[in-house]
């Protein structure tokens, strides 16, 4: 292994337990030592690094949870079982690859668009289990990704597993059931077992990172960044999943938001995660600074093993005009590593108008006139009333521009609760809160492009075509597996070839490649990845390896490894924002060893529904948490000059089901308040050097077309001057003529101000072209564009703010 890879795996393993979530204990773990133990579930084996699709990263190594029990000084006595269901998991797989192309075949279209995203349903079976041990693990596996979202039975837990889980909870004195899974499992049906944990994927160290919980090596500390609730818990007053339009009917009732205003107690609340240890908050106090309000807490550890913990600030607004949920998380902090009994004083600061309410009739973002209810736990459902601030008169904090056509349904509405009366108010001066005007839109020329053709000046607006394989994102020709890049065709007017890679758990790269004696690089190895061979007729794969271009006598293979960093589910239930921006500066130090200048990533979209297939990728059903995670890991990577970070997918892109296609049909408020916040939060925080738009429509119009969303929110309100890019589009491959909605036309998003059309091919050149005749779009649009890829580039490689 080369001493980066050595390194940066090192910095991951002494953080990684702060992403686990300790669920249940009852005491008898952690472990005094290596024993024998009886490792269970398709997780020990098979444990997931992460998802599929754009999540996945082609590492060099990957331990699992046997090597990691293996290497941590266990024996492990259940081999016999694991074995067998080997020899299980295979025929099922087979099955599950018959069924695919059997649905193909009935829906006239491809395997390989009927797979993606779609993973092997856990078999049903019996397996003896009577393996002797001093103690027990049973490791439930759940894998998804890119293209396809999770059924309900993928959530639910197998007969099997819960056969299985429960004779093992009842067999060994000591058993943990371990969760290897991106995101939410309904438990309620083995909520008896006494130890669980959320192990979650973790990338390369996953099974050594168990190990060290096992025997207390390391502590968990997370807390869920998403509601865990039973599948009939779940709010039904909404859709998801539909394959044309899909209406957001719960509004703002979003996850927490939802269960707290129903009264309903979730399984496990948001903000939940028990340690090895406890702890106590205390001494709260809270004053105004400005803009802001800072909370005082005391913590301290009054159990027996070292831990952390996260303190979160909850606030109640004042009933007003508009419908308002109970609470919703203003702040957090987190604790170092605390001894038994030692303490430390914390700070939670948040800005007061990240809790303003978009109000229609004054097109503004407004602080209602009221009491804000000062609420802190250590999770939603564990708070303690400190107090509260007082707001005198309606404040009007941002300026806006409606941006969004009124939907054809009214937003849920739960009756408002009572607010509690505090013992402690402070009054607010609201002249320390200014109310921000719109920002004017960048309108300048660079002019020594001025003077490029039309079809040299169409060209920059879209990115660099005619190499690579689009389909699966691997479009770029100067980095081997390079997602996609600029177009070098006004190169001699000094605009950038900028390279991108695929994110966000990590740099997607080809591992190993070959220059050839022109300076072009190419792949070693298959064209396409298992997932996707597997399900394309063999003639095909065989065909296409057979032409492609392999390494000479004379050439030089070469190699670039890079690190698969923990899912973004797993980062953000770390609560520890320094973590998270080290995991930005890994990626943005494997952008510097292998010449990457974006990183498509971090995705904050919303956890709106357990059964989004990507929200492994994302990092809350919260907007405050994904904006100021997905804010920590951009400065990581920008801190390192000429490396950007891309945030995505703006916005509204919270199902797989015909992601292409499908229109998000979203109330304007609960755009702003859920959908649009986190992205407001980070591009305030961090300024991140791009930002991707998502496939879906909103209003019927492509989000990277909406000038509503581009234009007024992003460039206007937002005052984003960076890089906007499409996600990558291959027209023909994903946009059906039988399709209720058109495919996105290039001429209608450069003028939105998206700069570029993703990765780039003759259509969009032909459509701007036209689009320059009828007037669609217009030379100036295109200039504008250009001239920001240019500027962001430069300014980025001085290391300036963008």
């Amino acid at each position: 292994m080369n001493d980066y890879e050595i390194e940066h795996l090192e910095r991951l393993r002494k953080n990684l337990s702060e992403c686990t979530v300790l669920l249940k204990k009852d005491g008898s773990f952690p472990l005094e030592k290596p024993c024998r133990i009886a490792a269970y579930g398709s997780g020990v084996r098979h444990t997931a690094k992460g998802g599929t699709g754009s999540g996945e990263v082609n590492s060099r190594m990957f331990v699992n949870v046997e090597q990691g029990l293996t290497d941590a000084g266990f024996e492990i006595t259940s081999t016999e079982w694991l074995d067998t269901y080997d020899r299980l998991a295979e025929r099922a797989k087979k099955h599950h690859l018959m069924n695919l192309k059997s649905d193909a075949r009935r829906n006239h279209t491809l395997a390989v668009v009927e797979g993606m995203g779609r993973t092997v349903n856990e078999p049903e079976y019996y397996i003896p289990i009577h393996a002797e041990a001093d103690a027990a693990i049973y490791v439930l596996r759940r894998i998804s990704g890119e293209g396809s979202d999770r059924s309900e039975e993928d959530i639910r837990l197998s007969d099997t597993e819960v056969r299985d889980i429960l004779s093992i909870n009842a067999m060994y004195p000591k058993f943990m059931l371990v969760i290897n899974a991106g995101g939410y499992v309904d438990l309620s049906p083995v909520s008896k077992v006494g130890n669980i944990l959320i192990l979650s994927q973790l990338g390369v160290e996953t099974g050594h990172v168990l190990a060290d919980l096992l025997l207390g090596r390391s502590a968990p500390s997370g807390h869920l960044t998403a509601s865990w609730a039973a599948i009939d818990q779940m709010n039904q007053n909404t859709e998801f999943g539909m394959r044309d339009d899909t209406r957001y009917k719960e509004g703002i009732y979003v996850g927490y938001r939802y269960y707290d205003a129903m009264g309903v107690k979730a399984l496990f609340p948001f903000g939940y995660g028990l340690s090895y240890t406890d702890f106590e908050i205390s001494d709260p106090s809270f004053e105004q600074h400005g803009e802001e309000i800072h909370v005082h807490c005391t913590v301290k550890n009054t159990g027996n093993f070292k831990g952390k913990e996260t303190v979160q600030l909850y606030v109640s607004s004042p009933l007003s005009k508009v419908n308002q949920p109970y609470q919703q998380l203003a702040a957090f902090a987190k604790t170092e590593e605390l001894k038994p009994q030692q303490q430390q004083n914390l700070t939670l600061t948040f800005m007061m108008r990240d809790l303003s309410v978009y109000d229609e009739e004054n097109e503004s973002c407004m602080l209602f006139q009221g009491d804000y209810l000062l609420r802190l736990g250590n999770s939603s459902l564990n708070t303690q009333l400190i107090g509260a601030y007082h707001i005198e008169n309606d404040t009007p904090v941002q300026k806006t521009l409606r941006s969004f056509e009124k939907c054809d349904f009214e937003d849920l509405i739960i009756p408002d609760i009572e607010r509690e009366i505090p013992d402690t108010v402070i009054m607010i001066d609201t002249d320390q809160i200014a109310n921000r005007p719109l920002h004017p839109f960048d309108t300048r020329i660079d002019p020594q492009l001025a003077d490029l053709n039309d079809s040299e000046l169409a060209m920059t607006n879209i990115g660099s075509f005619g190499g690579g394989i689009s389909i699966i994102g691997a479009a770029g020709h100067q980095v081997a597996g390079a997602a996609g890049e600029t177009s070098s065709h006004a190169v001699h007017k000094g605009f950038p070839v900028i390279v991108m890679a695929d994110g966000p758990a990590g740099l997607r790269l080809s591992r190993f490649y070959f220059e050839d004696c022109k300076g072009n690089v190419h792949s070693i190895g298959p064209v396409f990845p298992e997932t996707i061979s597997e399900l394309l007729p063999k003639g095909v794969v065989k065909t296409v390896n057979h032409f492609k271009k392999k390494p000479g006598r004379k050439d030089t293979v070469l190699e670039q490894h890079a690190t698969a960093l923990p899912i973004g589910t797993a980062i953000a239930q770390s609560f520890n924002l320094k973590f998270a921006e080290e995991c930005g500066d890994i990626a943005g130090h494997e952008m510097e060893l292998f010449n990457i200048d974006l990183w498509l990533a971090p995705a904050l979209n919303i956890q709106r529904d357990p059964r989004c297939g990507r929200n492994f990728e994302y990092f809350s059903e919260d907007p405050l948490v994904s904006g100021f995670f997905a804010a920590a890991i951009t400065k990581g990577v920008q801190s390192h000059a000429g490396k950007g970070a891309t945030l995505k997918h703006y916005a509204a892109n919270n199902q797989e089901t015909n992601r292409y296609n499908n229109n998000s049909m979203v109330s304007e408020r609960a755009m702003r308040e859920i959908y649009l916040r986190g992205f407001e939060i980070a591009i305030r925080t961090c300024a991140p050097a791009a930002v991707m738009t998502s496939y879906n429509l909103i209003d019927g119009i492509h989000a990277s077309e909406h000038q509503g969303l581009l234009l007024n929110i992003l460039r206007r309100q937002f005052g984003y001057t960076g890089i906007v890019m499409t996600d990558w589009v291959t027209a023909g491959f994903l946009f059906s003529r039988h399709a209720k909605y058109a495919s996105p036309d290039a001429a209608k998003v450069a003028a939105a101000s998206n700069d570029l059309f993703m990765p780039g091919s003759k259509k969009e050149l032909k459509e701007i072209l036209k689009g320059l005749k009828k007037g669609t779009v217009s030379r100036s649009d295109l200039l504008i564009n250009a001239t920001r890829i240019k500027r962001v580039y430069n300014e980025l490689h001085k290391g300036e703010s963008v």
